[in-house]
Order: C-alpha cells, then sequence, then structure tokens
C-alpha cells in the first residue's frame, strides 16, 4: 500500500512517528472481526497504510475485565514505543483499568474510548438478571473459548459504579497527566437500516431512565471524569465500522488529531464548475 499524501494522513502521520497504537476490541470483537465483517478493520489498515505501528490487543474480549487489563498492561510494558490505548466499548473498560496500574500510564501518550460503557450498561443488568439466560450465555462463551460469564456480568450498572467511585482519585490523576477522550453515539429514529437493530433496547433504556443511548450503553455512562467527551449520531457500531453515512476512518483522524494536539490542514475547496458562455 503506498503512502497516503492527503495533508491530513501526512501531518498525523508526522506526530505520530515513532509511537504504537493498540486497538482493544469491545465484546466479541475478535469474533466480527474474524468473519471478516468491518470491525476496526478499516481504520487498522488506515493506519497500517500511513506506516504506523498498529495492532489489536489479543485479548479474549469475554473474559473478566481485569484479566483482559493485565493482557494490555504486559504488551504496553514489552514495548519501548509510547502507546497510544484505543478502545472501543469493554475495550475502553480494560484499557482503562491498565492505565491505572502502576508504571502503564507514564508509557503511554493518549487514551481514546468509543462508546465504552464506564458507569455500565442497564442492557447487561437486565441479561445477567435472569437466571436461564446467564447459564446460557456463561456455557456459551466457555464452549467458544471466549471466557466465562463474568466478562459479561462486569458490564453491568451494579459493578461498574462501585468499580468508578472506588477509583474515581487514581482516574482523576491520569486525566490530568495524560490526554484522555471519551466519546459516545446516541440513536435516534429514523436512523440508517445498520443501526435498526438497537432501536428497541434503545427506545426500553430511555423508557427506564437511562437517557439517550446508542442501543447498549447510555451517553451518560460514557463520560470519564476530566476526559473530553462528545457526543455522535448511531448505534453502538457507528464509530468503527462503515456503513450508509459513516466514515470510521475521518472520525479516527479528526479524534487522533484533537487528542494530541495536531493541526489538520482544511482540504482545499472544490474547483468550481465551469459554465458554457451564454449564447
Amino acid at each position: 500500500m503506498s503512502p497516503s499524501t492527503d495533508p491530513a494522513d501526512v501531518a498525523l502521520a508526522a506526530r505520530l512517528d515513532g509511537h504504537r497504537l493498540l486497538l482493544c476490541n469491545g465484546l466479541l470483537g475478535e469474533v466480527i472481526a474474524g468473519l471478516h465483517m468491518d470491525y476496526m478493520s478499516t481504520q487498522l489498515d488506515w493506519l497500517r497504510g500511513l506506516g504506523l505501528a498498529v495492532a489489536r490487543a489479543p485479548t479474549p474480549t469475554a473474559a473478566p475485565i481485569a484479566e483482559n487489563a493485565a493482557r494490555i498492561a504486559t504488551i504496553v510494558e514489552g514495548d519501548d514505543a509510547p502507546i497510544i490505548l484505543i478502545g472501543h466499548s469493554k475495550g475502553g473498560l480494560e484499557a482503562l483499568s491498565a492505565l491505572l496500574m502502576p508504571g502503564i500510564a507514564a508509557r503511554c501518550r493518549g487514551f481514546l474510548a468509543l462508546q465504552s460503557p464506564f458507569r455500565g450498561s442497564p442492557v447487561a443488568d437486565a441479561a445477567l438478571g435472569y437466571g436461564p439466560l446467564r447459564d446460557l450465555a456463561d456455557h456459551a462463551l466457555r464452549l467458544a473459548r471466549l471466557g466465562d460469564g463474568q466478562g459479561l456480568a462486569d458490564l453491568t450498572c451494579a459493578v461498574r459504579e462501585p468499580w468508578m467511585a472506588a477509583h474515581e482519585a487514581g482516574i482523576a490523576a491520569l486525566t490530568a497527566r495524560l490526554p484522555v477522550a471519551s466519546l459516545a453515539t446516541a440513536l435516534t429514529d429514523p436512523c440508517p437500516w445498520r443501526d435498526r437493530a438497537y432501536l428497541p433496547l434503545a427506545r426500553w433504556m430511555e423508557e427506564k431512565g437511562a437517557g439517550p443511548n446508542d442501543g447498549l450503553v447510555p451517553v451518560s455512562s460514557t463520560r470519564l471524569p476530566g476526559a473530553r467527551h462528545a457526543v455522535f449520531p448511531g448505534g453502538h457500531r457507528a464509530l468503527v465500522a462503515t456503513g450508509a453515512g459513516r466514515d470510521p476512518v475521518a472520525f479516527l483522524r479528526a479524534e487522533l488529531a484533537a487528542l494530541l494536539g495536531v493541526a489538520i490542514p482544511s482540504p482545499p475547496p472544490p474547483e468550481p464548475v465551469p459554465h458554457p458562455p451564454p449564447r
């Protein structure tokens, strides 16, 4: 793949030269990517096309957050290059947990969380509050060797709210020393067909008082104290997959530039369309 000559790409690649970017998958992200569906794959290819060192964290995404955080921390510790962590959904929770471990934040240069339920998801609470469904999920994940039910339980509000309270001081110290952004999406009706599967859950969460959400994660749950926060339209994969009205590469370009303070050159205005002389 030949290097991009886009001025915005060139500016960003120069700023990221010598860094390593680590993408942290959300729940079952490795399964989606393994089926050759776009799940951060377009973004991964774009970053590699800029000549940057980038990889997915090899985590079993249904495993407990603490276990995957330890795996991410090991990767960070084993790399001499400064790291930028990009986590989607559960991957953002694992990246945050890794960053709070001793010595890890000092080896990183930024953290970008996409649609991460820092305070949990009511959908996870509802699913795991129903015994047969909880047992079925646990059994299926173990058979597929993807983790177990604890990884799903870690996404509940019942688990996440106390965790956030217990780590309040550490999170404040982290966002004071490291560029951190947390981005959310909110689903509206009508919406593109790719997001319609999320609409029933989005409506259910609003009825339950969770407020605007992407069909799995409330916007309020994505707020990380001290981090820059923004909300975009779309469902739970809107920031990491291609589709109608989506441009995950343009999104990531803009957000990495904002995270690192890179001035992105504006594209030149289009050439005027010539009009034939009047007769």
